[in-house]
């Protein structure tokens, strides 16, 4: 477990308490808020200022889990900084070890390639009767939590997890998402699962500096309603949102219009040359226009899902996402 080898707790206790002292005392600290900053928006735009999200892409849009394709994570973070990506996601099932030299060896390889590490991918479920499955479920995330702040990473992605009904993706994805609860357990006892689940590991995340951000990923998030009754209930800074453009199989514009408000990062779905699993319609100019309405202003990552090859369908999804998200 990396987290064997680093624990900055006291650390960070006494750093905040210096810095809050230093405020209280009126002190001038380097990077606290200041009433006074303000900015010509006209300058800004002559001086070449960024007007639009930063664009990143997953290692997955490289990979899809297929296990004849060879998507090493160093050849697709080169990939993705040669392709012109401002950032890059990992898939943290696509690493190939999780020892620290390899870990810091990426987050080097990501400096010298001029690119950010911006979020990391994991999976996990809260679906589960049994105790002590979600406990290691727990775990498993504190470990992935471990993995991200030792790369640079400061998001993760997380799910709720599911109850594993129909028993494969596949199956899955042929019911549209929608699966009913193992026979004696209800979708509320769910629900309080996932809630105590992530009230834990906000603590975590906090201590390590790395943002949850829950997608809306199937399981007890597949809807907006779903997906904001977790947030709502954990109320943390430290559990955002992750809005997956993908993945709102019905009344698509609707549930991602509820979600957006609570945005933290963003991931885009593109069908170039058909679904793997299915292809959804997508309107890119007007999801476009909901960012510039509720002044989302972070990530965009690319998950490519189309069985086109990723080094002609990626630069084009890289080119149809620039055109519509612009400040």
């Amino acid at each position: 477990m990396v987290n064997e080898y680093f624990n900055r707790r006291s650390f960070l206790r006494s750093a905040t308490t210096g810095v809050v002292g230093a405020i209280a005392g009126g002190m001038s600290v380097a990077g606290a808020a200041r009433a006074d900053v303000s900015w010509d928006e006209g300058a800004a735009s002559e001086s070449g200022a960024r007007r639009g999200n930063l664009i990143g892409v997953s290692s997955y849009s490289f990979w899809h889990f297929d296990e004849d394709v060879s998507a090493p994570m160093d050849a697709c973070l080169r990939k993705a900084a040669e392709m012109g990506f401002d950032a890059f996601e990992v898939l943290e099932q696509q690493l190939d070890r999780t020892d620290l030299s390899y870990l810091h060896n990426l987050r080097r390889e990501a400096l010298k390639s001029g690119i950010s590490l911006n979020c990391m991918s994991t999976h996990q479920t809260f679906v589960r009767a049994d105790k002590d499955e979600r406990k290691a479920n727990i775990a498993k995330t504190e470990h992935s939590i471990d993995v991200a702040n030792e790369m640079g990473i400061p998001a993760i992605r997380v799910n709720t997890g599911r109850w594993d009904y129909w028993g494969s993706f596949d199956a899955l994805m042929e019911h549209r998402g929608i699966e009913k609860p193992l026979e004696g357990h209800t979708d509320d006892e769910a629900f309080d699962w996932c809630i105590e689940a992530f009230e834990e590991l906000v603590q975590y995340a906090e201590h390590r500096g790395v943002t949850l951000c829950l997608e809306n990923h199937w399981g007890m998030a597949r809807t907006a309603k779903g997906l904001l009754r977790i947030l709502n209930a954990v109320d943390s800074p430290w559990l955002g949102c992750m809005l997956d453009t993908g993945n709102f199989l019905d009344d698509t514009m609707e549930q991602m219009e509820a979600i957006m408000p609570r945005a933290t990062f963003v991931q885009a779905k593109t069908y170039y040359g058909g679904g793997v699993w299915y292809e959804l319609p997508i309107d890119y100019a007007k999801i476009g226009e909901l960012f510039r309405k509720y002044k989302y202003r972070g990530y965009v990552s690319l998950e490519f899902e189309g069985k086109e090859a990723a080094d002609v369908a990626v630069p084009k999804s890289l080119a149809l996402l620039r055109k519509n998200f612009y400040f």
